[in-house]
């Protein structure tokens, strides 16, 4: 293999570690400039700004990245005058480095995909660099404020020497780094002097291990680059080398050193300390990043083992063999250690999605001419990353929504006796084995009487018929309603609430809303902390077998009833501690042709604030639950979100709780159905519950 294939082989191999690493560090550099508007003289901040653009800079510089580095080092340019305090951070000069920062994750993103570079954003950017240079008090004459290209003859007078030493890792090679692309890199900085390869740490050939790297070097370098550009250089590297980097005083460089000039040499500054490095490599050796497609390829499996785990521990049991049951339940009790420990790997805490929504509120703000604070509770609440990653764009639409319909101007809000400035509020929280996320907003609220007029005129609702208020506030989630009075980039073509809730509710979620007049708006998401596996509570109608979350189950009670009663709604219902209690009948509700018992079970289940029982004929225990996606035929079956093959083969349907309790809530009359008298309700809560 030639040079030349071995570089493209090493770019190809680690540029996506590069791509995954920049936009992490975009996205930090966005979070900052948004905090910084706050407290714009936060030397902390600002200090933490500049590292961020400048690892773009210097690990970008390592693949030939030409076109993000020079973009880059105008903005660390500015970056690096805020820091001196020689330009003050305003919201105009915020809103530049935003803009400058979608730049530099546009031609981040070019480096994977050329089209993705259009001409639109070249022509922009050069605008940018110059709205930059002129913000930085840089003119097109002041040379220092552009960083020579890679080679360049320096200018009389600009030129600084260094003394490097560096010594690359064993694992270097292993780790798929190239200390050659590395090197040529810093050599591409300024002039190269007295390169020497220490070679004190190279073993034997027979004890030579190829894929080990023994690679040492000392050189000298001239160069006007600044000692944080160099060290740029072996970011990429920096925990798979040691460094040490020496300022050598002017009086050391009248002549061309030789070899073993820069031991002769006065260093003008300290090296930093190998104490704070290596603390710092410990700290980061803690971490491993791992392919997200590895990790789901280990849960499928584990999924698999949880089934095989099942079914093997049934064989066992109708063994009747106590040494095989026990050890089968062994094996079960390490399986379920090991599949919590591993979807814990997948756990993220919400905040970093909710803090995305800082820029969109900023500027959706701005564009609407509003005034509004976007405050943020619980985002240390985790959930699957994969549930994080398919609620961004549900919420944000939500959260668009709330500013374009929600939220009013200041002078509207002034005139309502409200704050100028406006609320909106992102939470989360655990609740009943499933993640609330709320957003609320203190704004006008939802006008009723108008969401009623819409209906009646596209013939939602029969024109005079006024349904109940919560009634008419899901309208709004008819697919192609809206109540925009004109079509904006934010609202008024019909698109969005429909599939918001499609959307969530392809999640397992259930979207609840709520409203008061000139008070605001809140939206409450439910959804499941996994979309893997979960503990299960399985219960039998007959030959039919189905499982409850079990953090939803309450407990248990017993009746000996063959019908249940009805309330003034029409509703089944049990009394249980002097309340009713609405009843789900699946035999009647999925038609099950099965008889009926003659005691049935009834399992009490928590729903958001509300609590509804389910009629079973028998309690089977809990239950490691491996989540099927249903077939395209049942998946408009009311009260099911998914399936699980149990260890006899069986396949049982898992309920979701919260369409369950809708189901609870409302009139069932079949033809024939027997009505029981009140006084006939007998229910006792039985001494076993599965909490």
């Amino acid at each position: 293999m030639s040079t030349a294939d071995y570089d493209d082989s090493f770019v190809a191999d680690a540029l996506p570690a590069f791509v995954s690493e920049a936009h992490e560090q975009i996205a930090a550099i966005e979070q900052l400039l948004l905090q910084l508007e706050d407290r714009p003289a936060d030397r902390e901040l600002l200090d933490a700004l500049f590292r961020c653009a400048h690892t773009v800079k210097g690990s970008a510089g390592i693949f030939g990245l030409d076109a993000v580095v020079a973009f880059t080092h105008s903005v660390e340019t500015l970056l690096d005058r805020l820091r001196e305090g020689a330009v003050v951070l305003t919201p105009a000069l915020s809103t530049l480095l935003l803009l400058a920062n979608d730049q530099i994750r546009l031609l981040v993103a070019a480096a994977q995909d050329d089209k993705a570079d259009t001409g639109a954003s070249q022509s922009q950017r050069e605008d940018l660099v110059r709205r930059l240079d002129e913000a930085a008090g840089c003119t097109p004459a002041q040379a220092p404020c552009a960083q020579p290209p890679a080679g360049q003859v320096l200018p009389a007078g600009a030129v600084r020497r260094w003394q490097l030493g560096v010594r690359f890792g064993a694992d270097t090679f292993r780790n798929g780094m190239d200390p050659l692309a590395v090197l040529g890199y810093v050599g591409g900085l300024g002039t190269v002097h007295a390169m020497r390869c220490n070679t004190a740490a190279v073993p034997d050939l027979l004890a030579l291990d190829a894929e080990t790297c023994h690679l040492a070097f000392d050189f000298m370098l001239e160069t006007a680059a600044s000692r944080e550009d160099i060290e740029a250089g072996f970011s990429f590297v920096r925990d798979d080398c040691e460094l040490s980097l020496l300022e050598v005083t002017p009086q050391a460089v009248a002549a061309p050193p030789e070899a073993d000039a820069p031991r002769k040499a006065t260093p003008r500054q300290e090296p930093r300390g190998d104490a704070t490095a290596g603390a710092a490599h410990g700290e980061e050796s803690r971490y491993i990043r791992v392919q997200a497609d590895r990790l789901d390829d280990v849960i499928n499996l584990l999924g698999e083992l949880v089934t095989a785990g099942a079914g093997a521990l049934l064989l066992a049991r109708q063994s009747r063999q106590g040494t095989l049951v026990e050890a089968n339940q062994q094996i079960t009790s390490l399986i379920e250690e090991v599949r919590n420990s591993t979807l814990q790997l997948r756990m993220v805490p919400i905040g970093e999605t909710f803090s995305r929504f800082r820029r969109v509120v900023r500027d959706t703000a701005a564009e609407l001419g509003k005034d509004v604070v976007l405050a943020i509770e619980g985002g240390d609440t985790e959930l699957d990353k994969s549930v994080v990653e398919r609620i961004a764009d549900p919420l944000m639409h939500l959260v668009r929504n709330a500013l374009d319909h929600g939220l009013e101007t200041p002078a509207q809000r002034m005139a309502a006796a409200k704050p100028a400035q406006g609320r909106l509020t992102l939470s989360a929280c655990h609740e009943s084995g499933s993640i609330l996320i709320r957003i609320i907003d203190d704004g006008r609220g939802i006008d009723r009487d108008k969401v009623l007029q819409r209906a009646w005129e596209r013939g939602l609702v029969e024109q005079g018929v006024v349904p109940p208020d919560a009634d008419i506030l899901n309208l709004i989630f008819e697919p192609g309603f809206s109540t925009a009075d004109k079509v904006t980039n934010l609202s008024g073509r019909g698109v969005g609430m429909d599939v918001v809730r499609r959307n969530i509710e392809a999640l397992r979620g259930s979207v609840t809303l709520s409203s008061q007049p000139a008070t605001g708006s809140r939206i409450d998401i439910r959804l499941p902390l996994t979309l893997a596996i979960i503990d299960g509570f399985l219960v039998g109608v007959g030959p039919s077998k189905f499982i409850f979350p079990l953090d939803a189950v309450v407990e248990v009670i017993e009746s000996a009833l063959p019908a249940l009663p009805r309330d003034a709604r029409g509703r089944n219902c049990v009394e249980l501690r002097g309340q009713m209690l609405p009843v789900v009948d699946l035999r009647t509700l999925y038609a099950l042709d099965s008889p009926a018992p003659l005691r049935s079970s009834i399992v009490v289940i928590r729903s958001a604030a509300q609590r509804y029982g389910v009629m079973v004929d028998a309690l089977l225990g809990q239950h490691q639950t491996v989540i099927k996606p249903l077939g395209r035929m049942l998946r408009s079956l009311r009260g099911i979100s998914g399936s699980s093959i149990l260890g006899s083969g069986e396949v049982a349907l898992i309920f979701d709780v919260a369409s369950l309790n809708h189901l609870a809530a409302q009139p069932l009359e079949p033809p024939g159905y027997p009505h029981a008298p009140r006084s006939a309700v007998k229910a006792r809560v039985s001494p076993s519950i599965p909490h």
